[in-house]
């Protein structure tokens, strides 16, 4: 009897052991687990979006996700959705996506959230409805009263301006150009006057041709203000071409290794941006923290963004929440040369 008991309680130990090995076996190959995240951006061929895939990349690498960059060759609601179907139909784990028109997205990016998969947007939010948390660059405020500033001081505050935008329905787009209006309202302003914001679709040839026609269409015009990358280069193409430089005044948000040369033969004075490298990186650790579960989307949520450190979720105007970057730089020539080999 006693031999008995003794072989059944060596038993019971062996099963516990073995269950207990197994359950360590399975939380380490869940930690261990590789996640699918592709990230959708505005249009191929687009600089900074091209950089911001580089820190998407980065940030997935660490964890050994794999990572998936895509986007519409012409930057359209329609084919980012059309990208979106086929996440969907691949069951990967999250998409990450810088929206072309915040609110076209949205059924896509519900039907994807139904199916389990995470959403977050970055750069360009899409609307609350279709996202879990934006990763946002910087405040949208601050960057549209830095442009505003930035060109009342290179015209004395005289003159009037126009606005080289990206697309009509991009979200960032227009945040950004409503403070820009919104600071301009300011008495110390009263001289300047903003005769009209034309679109140039992220689209370097239009773009140009946008910057063309402000000049005809505005002879006395004094400054063009490009709140995207795009955008800013293809005006300090135009003021070149046009033998403008020292009379159009040029400022925005640009990257310091396109706009190097532009900087320095004058065209534009100064411009402001963000790291897109970060920015992407970001993401990327939002996204992998979303799908292992170490972050829901509610707001106080904290989460180690790799070597960004730690980043806490907040509210965003639109009644979603956001995780943020940091703060504009300013690029000059007293600058442009330590940055325009980095991004």
């Amino acid at each position: 009897m006693k031999k008995t008991s003794s072989l059944m309680l060596a038993l019971v130990i062996a099963l516990s052991v073995a269950s207990s090995g197994c359950g360590r076996t399975a939380q380490i190959s869940e930690a261990k687990k590789a996640y699918t995240i592709g990230m959708i951006v505005k249009g191929l061929g687009n600089p900074f979006m091209e950089a911001c895939g580089k820190g998407f990349e980065e940030a997935l690498k660490e964890y050994g996700d794999r990572a998936i960059y895509q986007g519409p060759s012409i930057p359209t609601a329609e084919g980012q959705i059309e990208i979106i179907e086929n996440f969907i139909a691949q069951k990967i784990d999250a998409i990450v996506i810088t929206a072309n028109d915040a609110q076209a997205v949205v059924p896509a990016l519900k039907k994807a959230m139904d199916a389990g998969i995470k959403v977050i947007s970055f750069d360009s939010s899409v609307a609350a409805e279709g996202r879990l948390v934006h990763v946002n660059q910087a405040d949208a405020k601050l960057i549209g009263r830095l442009q505003i500033q930035a060109m009342a001081e290179m015209i004395d505050y005289k003159g009037e301006i126009a606005i080289l935008s990206a697309g009509a329905t991009m979200t960032n787009q227009n945040a950004w150009i409503k403070y820009m209006e919104e600071e301009l309202r300011n008495k110390k302003y009263s001289g300047m006057k903003l005769v009209t914001v034309v679109y140039g679709d992220d689209l370097r040839d239009k773009s140009y041709n946008e910057a063309m026609g402000l000049f005809k269409a505005y002879p006395n015009l004094k400054g063009i203000i490009a709140p995207t990358a795009v955008g800013l280069a293809a005006a300090a193409n135009a003021i070149t071409d046009a033998g403008l430089i020292g009379k159009v005044k040029l400022t925005g948000l640009g990257l310091p290794s396109e706009m190097a040369q532009w900087i320095k033969n004058g065209a534009c004075e100064s411009m402001f941006l963000w790291n897109p490298v970060d920015l992407g990186y970001l993401a990327g650790q939002a996204a992998h923290s979303l799908v292992t579960g170490e972050i829901t989307g509610k707001v106080g949520e904290k989460f180690i963004a790799g070597k960004l450190g730690e980043r806490e979720i907040i509210k965003d105007p639109t009644g979603g929440v956001q995780i943020m970057l940091g703060f504009p730089f300013k690029f000059d020539k007293s600058n442009i040369d330590k940055w325009k080999d980095i991004y």
